[in-house]
């Protein structure tokens, strides 16, 4: 993490000034540990899968997620700290310890987090997941229904872009959905380690007919949370693991929204999709590829900050 805030522009002193505090960031994936780096930050978790009561991650996933959204660096003396380490979380657990999961149950957590806005304040939703196109999953799907809905309920939402690139057209859902935000990753050249397959080229790309991704940020091996086993670790490098892919450019990006909401909390989501325009650095790829190109935060948050 402490190489993709440099990659970001998340400097010490910016990072000083600003860190989510004030905003709460819904997170549906394999669920969430009780990691020191969360401590005193989870406000609340629903286990749509196994119905437990009390936070749990059994895949990984989840957990990971969270660290790059809003991990404190406790256990590393702050070298892989999150992007908004002053955020709160909501998790929803919607995958299994294989890391697979259904639509449906999908839908009912993300009408679970509009349900859920208003009582914890929640402005952010990072979907870190995502499934190849289909007539049950296409733009009139149910699917792209409730996460437009929620977009418009005031949450932005933030999505993956898949790792089925690099053909055309190659964003899963839901980041087809126009009314998102999708991440793709800005060092897919580099050939990493995705779900035991050796991936280079993989992130997802839009088409003439569909502008995505929107942004696209690291997502080349990054360090962030361990779930943990028996809730001990026998070495800091126990509290830390390496994952790729897409997944983990998402919360990068949902992590620099929640900064700029920190100071703007009067933005709209359409508002925070169109800071993004200026927001980001040029890398020169074709549109469908980049977007507008790597988030660039000093750009982002107007920062007086050198690139």
């Amino acid at each position: 993490m402490n190489r993709v805030r440099e990659a970001i522009g998340l400097s010490e002193r910016l990072a000083a000034s600003v860190t989510g505090a004030g905003v709460t960031a819904a997170v549906l994936d394999s669920g969430v540990s009780m990691h020191p780096d969360l401590k005193g930050r989870i406000a609340d978790f629903q286990d749509f899968v196994s119905r437990r009561s009390e936070p749990y991650d059994n895949n990984g996933h989840g957990t990971h997620i969270c660290g790059i959204l809003c991990g404190s660096g406790a256990l590393s003396a702050g070298r892989y700290r999150g992007i908004a380490p002053g955020m709160k979380l909501v998790v929803g657990k919607v995958l299994n310890n294989a890391g697979k999961g259904q639509v449906e149950v999908l839908i009912r957590a993300i009408q679970w987090v509009i349900r859920m806005r208003k009582r914890y304040g929640i402005r952010i939703l990072n979907i870190s997941i995502g499934t190849k196109v289909t007539p049950e999953t296409d733009y009139g799907s149910g699917l792209i229904r409730t996460v437009e809905e929620a977009w418009e309920s005031g949450i932005v939402v933030v999505v993956a872009a898949g790792n089925n690139g690099p053909l055309p057209g190659s964003v899963t859902t839901p980041g087809i959905a126009e009314k998102v935000i999708t991440v793709g990753a800005c060092d897919d050249s580099i050939p990493v380690w995705v779900g035991g397959k050796r991936l280079q080229n993989y992130s997802g790309r839009g088409s003439a007919e569909m502008r995505k991704p929107e942004v696209v940020a690291p997502a080349q091996e990054i360090v962030s949370l361990r779930r943990m086993v028996n809730y001990k670790y026998r070495a800091i490098s126990d509290a830390y693991e390496v994952r790729s892919g897409t997944s983990m450019a998402a919360p990068v990006v949902a992590g620099a929204i929640g900064l700029l909401l920190e100071t703007n909390p009067d933005l709209t989501p359409e508002q925070v999709k169109s800071r993004l325009q200026s927001g980001c650095v040029d890398l020169g790829l074709p549109v469908i590829q980049q977007g507008y190109g790597k988030i660039w935060l000093p750009k982002f948050l107007n920062h007086n900050e050198r690139k």
